[in-house]
């Protein structure tokens, strides 16, 4: 018995938004292990647990992007709401691993908006 085809978008026209995601996980964990080390981390808590959460989300979304799922869309909705609200927490520190991990979030939610609204 063949399964049906799921009824999400052509998986054309994908690799800028995975590409952005993939990004976006990286620069988020190194920013909450980076973290870890600063001199106040209880101060860097609501950034640690941003970007871990922003980092699960981005994965998650990639896998729903990646194979096509008729899901994706919702799970894009959610990840621009915590890559935008990553991209605030970490542009509050001056620490390098904070800047780019808020460079990342804002081009993976810009990115997830262009795709989403495509």
């Amino acid at each position: 018995m063949q399964m049906p085809a799921p009824a999400a978008r052509p998986r054309q026209n994908n690799q800028a938004v995975l590409d952005a995601l993939s990004r976006c996980i990286a620069a988020c964990e190194l920013c909450a292990d980076a973290s870890l080390d600063e001199k106040d981390v209880p101060m860097m808590v609501p950034c640690i647990r941003l970007d871990r959460d922003c980092a699960d989300i981005c994965r998650l979304t990639a896998a729903f992007i990646a194979r096509g799922s008729a899901h994706a869309q919702h799970v894009i909705k959610e990840c621009i709401e915590i890559c935008q609200k990553c991209q605030r927490e970490c542009a509050k520190h001056p620490y390098d691993h904070c800047i780019q991990c808020a460079k990342a979030c804002q081009a993976c939610a810009e990115a997830c908006k262009e795709y989403h609204q495509n």
